[in-house]
């Protein structure tokens, strides 16, 4: 079920408020240009500087606008295991199709922390769990042999992969039982590659500019057509790039403001763009026909 081009969605604000409107347009809009999934309130979708209440507002719109059409993953995770059962709950009690879970920030726990973390969670709720590990913002790392501990707790089905570390698919296959444990990319950069390791698709950002484009890599890589999927993802480097030019989500909701989904505003500590990189982001949006 969970597979392909995952879109992990921007939070869009209008005057410092959540912009309840445009988030239901995106959530259609995604949808109708091929996308296999969405995550709400993931990092790219502002979290940490999201309120309690706007945290589970989102996720409850986007459980309803998706409709079942495409799974919801909802973004849950927190350094704090009793925060991140709550925010499990409410995604629950939404409807969400799956949680997205990182920790370890800030804490720094051992491996043997990481394990009880997600097992509290695990074990205090009911709903499938996907495991995120992204050691550049978490500090910690989820190893290939805590890994395979957590994969044999039922709910949690798999991880979304931002270490940068192509090896990881490979070393924790090894390791790993549950035969339909799924393992997700977290760079759109490294989509294709990870991918041919074993992955099976992208939890991405930007597919929230080109869903269209990102989604057809991900088509192309599940049906083996792995040189057309390798031209494609040529194609989108550059906006791949110019995504992470920097601080996210900045370029990825200034080129939504370019397609009229919603206005570029960010909170702090995250800054407008400079105009340099809006020239860089626009540019290369006009060279792949987006605007």
């Amino acid at each position: 079920m969970i597979h392909g081009s995952i879109v992990a969605l921007i939070t869009p604000f209008k005057d410092g408020q959540l912009d309840e409107s445009a988030l239901r347009k995106m959530v259609d809009w995604q949808i109708e240009q091929g996308t296999h999934g969405i995550v709400p309130v993931g990092t790219t979708g502002e979290s940490p500087t999201l309120t309690h209440d706007e945290h589970c507002r989102v996720i409850e719109i986007v459980v309803q606008q998706a409709a079942g059409r495409v799974p919801v993953i909802a973004g849950a995770g927190s350094n704090n295991p009793v925060e991140a059962v709550e925010y499990t709950k409410v995604a629950e009690r939404a409807g969400a199709d799956a949680t997205l879970h990182v920790a370890g920030y800030y804490n720094r726990p051992n491996q043997e922390g990481l394990y009880h973390h997600f097992k509290m969670v695990h074990d205090q709720t009911e709903i499938p769990i996907i495991l995120y590990n992204i050691p550049p913002r978490a500090i910690v790392d989820i190893q290939p042999a805590t890994m395979a501990r957590l994969a044999e707790l039922p709910r949690i089905i798999g991880v979304k992969d931002a270490t940068g570390d192509l090896s990881r698919p490979w070393s924790e296959r090894q390791l790993i039982k549950k035969k339909d444990f799924v393992w997700l990319s977290g760079e759109d950069a490294t989509a294709v590659a990870y991918n041919v390791g074993g992955g099976t698709g992208c939890i991405s950002v930007t597919a929230n500019v080109a869903p269209k484009l990102v989604a057809e890599v991900q088509n192309l890589t599940a049906e083996g057509k792995w040189e057309e999927a390798r031209v494609l993802q040529d194609s989108l480097i550059p906006l791949h790039q110019a995504m992470f030019a920097e601080p996210s989500p900045a370029g990825a909701k200034y080129a939504a403001s370019l397609l009229g989904l919603c206005t570029e505003e960010c909170r702090l500590p995250v800054m407008p763009l400079s105009e340099a990189t809006k020239t860089r982001i626009r540019t290369v949006m006009e060279a792949l026909g987006l605007i």
